[in-house]
């Protein structure tokens, strides 16, 4: 508000001096003072009544009030008035993505980059993308719904495609279709994951031991690299112990989501999983992550179309082809649903390390228990008698019993206006309102493990629910 003041005593010594009127509007904007700000634009109109910038902040509070189509109709006319003004078609660019209108946002947004390159928004443009919002090629045309049976899943196809339209010189440009980063180097090792030291040991065994002794293991005509999957309960850990697993062994980790694959165009997917894969050989030792694994290798059995099964063929193509060179590049999938992936993922070559992430043990609770309450004004904490009182959480669990605890705390600051700390008995008795999520899980993964599991597979849950083949 300090600011506000200052302009303000600017402005009584200049009171018709419009970037003043601008930089008080936009304060007042910034601390949602929205009358103050619209009076001074409207001052600022009342000196110069083509003021684009004024006009367009004008729309910006229409739309912070609610009133869209009134902002957007503003902005139209800004930008007929003033079609190099880039703020404006920047603003249209926003408004049209929350209109869910994906290719009206990337126009207006590269008509304003191309007016002003400093108003390229990185963000910005990451969610034009996710709505949609491609570049278009040259002479592109509208795209019909293909005749075939692959329609009722939605397909699409253009007969007038040229390939001659896209540039397919890099297949990482700046404008690539694939929505996805690295992480340089994961900030998650093992000494940050609590307990579940039996899953640490396996994965050295599996997984670290050969990467770090890769001449060793080329001796013996084996690569380093390879896929494996993670199943178990939900909420166990199972992306946490794949990020630290990049951390141990000093490798990028690339997670990849299902909304980052998919597309509607035929072929799409496909070509985004390759380049995905390309991007993670380029830039080995990689740890390449697929979260909800069963999404993308779901069994073709299930599969009620082509578009399905083509995604499938493709992933398993990039898993073990001699055209794959996949060295240096590890690949983890994470599962709640082993028995839901094709087979054909299971066998060697593919993911055909499976390892079992199990809820955690009780020194494991305790060790999450200290890790969740550090930086919390937390006071007279006994981390093993409360592991005691979760028996069968999960780590999420346990998270969500800390943070209904800190909500009780914190609301009682919030009156008393100092800071309350959370106590033993308030994580004692949140203990007993969040109910073990992993139960659930083992009731159906048992009926797997007892009735589906011919091959050995899921012996692991067998073992630790105690039961005998």
């Amino acid at each position: 508000m300090a600011d506000i003041e200052s302009l303000k005593q600017a402005l009584a010594v200049s009171p018709d001096n419009v970037p003043l009127l601008l930089l008080l509007g936009d304060a007042y904007m910034e601390n949602f003072h929205l009358d103050e700000a619209r009076e001074a634009y409207q001052q600022a109109l009342s000196v110069e009544p083509r003021n684009p910038a004024a006009k367009t902040q004008i729309a910006q509070l229409l739309e912070l009030e609610g009133r869209s189509s009134e902002a957007i109709l503003r902005l139209e006319q800004v930008c007929g008035e003033f079609p190099n003004f880039a703020p404006a078609w920047l603003l249209r660019a926003k408004l049209a993505l929350t209109e869910n209108s994906g290719k009206e946002a990337r126009e207006y947004y590269e008509r304003a980059v191309g007016i002003d390159p400093s108003t390229a928004n990185d963000e910005l443009l990451k969610r034009i993308r996710q709505a949609g919002g491609r570049r278009a090629p040259d002479g592109s045309r509208g795209a019909t719904p293909q005749a075939n049976s692959d329609n009722s899943a939605g397909a699409f196809y253009d007969p007038e495609f040229d390939e001659e339209d896209f540039d397919d010189d890099d297949p990482f440009d700046e404008d690539s279709d694939v929505e996805i980063e690295f992480e340089q180097g994961s900030d998650v090792n093992f000494e940050k994951v609590g307990g579940m030291e039996s899953v640490k040991e396996d994965i050295r065994m599996k997984i670290l031991y050969p990467l770090e002794n890769k001449d060793l293991f080329e001796a013996y005509g084996k690569k380093a690299g390879g896929g494996v999957l993670l199943y178990g309960p939900p909420g166990c850990g199972k992306t946490l112990i794949s990020r630290a697993t990049a951390g141990e062994i000093k490798a990028k980790f690339l997670s990849v989501g299902l909304h980052q694959i998919l597309d509607m165009w035929i072929g799409k997917s496909e070509e985004k999983l390759h380049e995905i894969f390309e991007l993670a050989r380029k830039h080995a030792p990689t740890v390449l992550f697929f979260d909800e694994v069963d999404a993308l290798a779901a069994d073709r059995k299930d599969m009620r179309t082509s578009a399905g099964r083509t995604l499938i063929n493709q992933f398993l193509a990039e898993l073990d082809s001699e055209a794959s060179k996949n060295d240096g590049v590890l690949v983890l999938g994470a599962t709640n649903a082993p028995w839901h992936l094709d087979s054909a993922f299971l066998r060697p070559g593919r993911f055909d390390r499976m390892i079992f992430v199990p809820p955690p043990d009780e020194p494991a609770r305790a060790e999450i228990v200290r890790i969740m309450a550090d930086g919390k004004p937390v006071s007279g904490l006994d981390p093993k008698a409360l592991s005691r009182k979760t028996k069968d959480f999960s780590g999420a669990d346990i998270k969500a019993m800390f943070d209904q605890s800190v909500e009780a705390a914190l609301a009682q600051a919030m009156k008393s206006g100092k800071i309350v700390p959370v106590t033993q008995k308030d994580l004692v008795q949140s203990s007993k309102k969040v109910k073990p999520s992993t139960k659930k899980w083992f009731e159906s993964a048992r009926n797997y493990a007892l009735y589906a599991n011919q091959s050995g597979f899921y012996d692991e849950i067998l073992e630790y629910l105690g039961i005998q083949k």
